[in-house]
């Protein structure tokens, strides 16, 4: 069986240093995939920036606090 863990990590031009400690075994062998987190500097390139946007007329007025009945037909 497979397990994944996310750990953050720092490269320090010759090794990838984790940022919090974690709980590998000494000795074995892993894959890394390896993702470049990426650090929005300007506020309006953030894709939250303009959640409003994706937001779409109803017209249900308490959709906001009954949205399992509206998403799974759970009961009112």
């Amino acid at each position: 069986m497979t397990k994944t863990k996310t750990l953050h990590a720092v490269f320090d031009g010759k090794v990838l240093k984790p940022e919090e400690p974690i709980d590998l075994e000494v000795g074995k062998h892993y894959v890394l995939t390896i993702e470049s987190k990426r650090k929005i500097t300007d506020v309006e390139k953030d894709p939250a920036f303009d959640l409003s946007s994706l937001a779409v007329k109803t017209s249900i007025s308490d959709l906001a606090t009954k949205h399992d009945h509206y998403l799974y037909g759970i009961p009112r």
